[in-house]
């Protein structure tokens, strides 16, 4: 059962757990950028040096060690989970068992089935852990799912979905980055997840995935470029790119629909300027001119999804990145790296209990 929603005027009581780089320089702006509308209670970290170092930095009072403590004495309204990837199921599940909601950070978990023992630890009317998942919250994400769903811009027919970013061997020298264990997976899964999130958020659900992954140039376990062909339920194909070792760094969609040519080009965030439409020729002008948005809006950011939760909190709302739609993306990427692993088109709802895949992304196996 959740803890009770905090009362009106009152501010929602927040903890950190991991204080890392993700916590210090995004989420604890984003918090103290809201105002009074929340208040960093306590912070969690294994790292007593890094922890006390940040507490203060941003002038938080309590600080543990330990998340069953913290839960136990603080009993925060939420809790934001920016640990390592591998401890976040145990994490999510204690954080809604003591009655908080959770925010996770990216990737949520290192499978599927520690995905579904996430689900079954909410309760109805909250708590419910959320994933992070910041880009669907922008106006301009916003805006082109609605054109989309109301059929404005004809459609959808031919699409892309491209994370090419570098990282050096610097980055994969932290020891959990790089290994199946313990990052669940290559590219795809800890820099292209968030891509991939809007990209299924925008086109709808998926009905096939052929996939190839390689270790060309990165020290690691995993993979670094991931490769895909998809076939939507709606008939749209796409192609769908993840790399860690591309010198010129780019987070693209592309939407080839019957009207338009809808795009997002950007890198770690985007504005309303990011996203260009193009239409087919011999495209009404009025037409055109229904796809422009109303009035300028807001980027993609933790601040602008951080707000939503809030509201959903308060309200006992399930957040819209969690259950079903929060375990899409990562359905998705399992399947990825099941084609590639075996050889196979994967079908979308065919990863579920006693299949190898749903207990770790890779399955067991292991690039040549």
């Amino acid at each position: 059962m959740s803890n009770p929603p905090p009362v009106a005027g009152a501010p929602v009581r927040v903890a950190l757990v991991g204080t890392g780089a993700i916590a210090d320089n995004v989420h604890l702006p984003a918090l103290r950028s809201l105002g009074p509308a929340v208040r960093v209670e306590a912070a969690m970290d294994v790292d007593a040096g890094r922890l006390a170092a940040v507490a203060a930095r941003w002038d938080i009072a309590a600080t543990y060690e330990d998340l069953d403590l913290l839960l136990k004495e603080v009993r925060p309204d939420l809790a934001i989970i920016c640990s390592p990837p591998a401890v976040h199921r145990e994490q999510v599940v204690a954080v809604l068992e003591s009655g908080a909601w959770a925010w996770c950070e990216k990737p949520p978990v290192l499978s599927l089935a520690e995905y579904d023992d996430l689900a079954a630890a909410e309760s109805d009317g909250g708590p419910y852990a959320a994933i992070v998942f910041q880009h669907r919250f922008g106006s301009g994400a916003r805006h082109a799912r609605r054109l989309l769903d109301e059929g404005l811009l004809g459609r959808p027919l031919v699409a892309h979905c491209q994370t090419t970013w570098f990282r050096d061997d610097a980055y994969y020298a932290v020891p959990w980055r790089g290994r199946w264990e313990t990052e669940g997976a290559g590219p795809a899964m800890g820099l292209g997840i968030h891509q991939i999130d809007l990209f299924l958020h925008l086109l709808g659900p998926w009905s096939h995935v052929t996939a190839f992954a390689g270790r060309l140039a990165r020290d690691v376990r995993t993979d670094d470029v991931t490769t895909a062909a998809v076939r939507f339920q709606s008939g749209a194909l796409a192609t769908v790119v993840n790399s860690s070792v591309s010198p010129r760094q780019v987070s693209y969609l592309r939407i080839d629909c019957e009207a338009a040519t809808v795009e997002l080009d950007h890198l770690y965030g985007y504005g309303d300027d990011d996203w260009t439409y193009t239409p087919a020729p011999g495209t009404p002008p009025e037409q055109v001119e229904a796809w422009l948005p109303a009035v300028p809006g807001e980027p993609s950011s933790h601040r602008s999804q951080l707000a939503a939760l809030l509201a959903d909190l308060r309200s006992g709302r399930r957040p819209s990145t969690s259950g079903g739609s929060g375990r899409d993306a990562l359905e998705f990427i399992t399947a990825m790296y099941k084609s590639a692993l075996t050889g196979r088109t994967v079908t979308r709802g065919s990863i579920g209990p006693g299949d190898p895949f749903y207990s770790a992304v890779n399955g067991g196996m292991e690039l040549p």
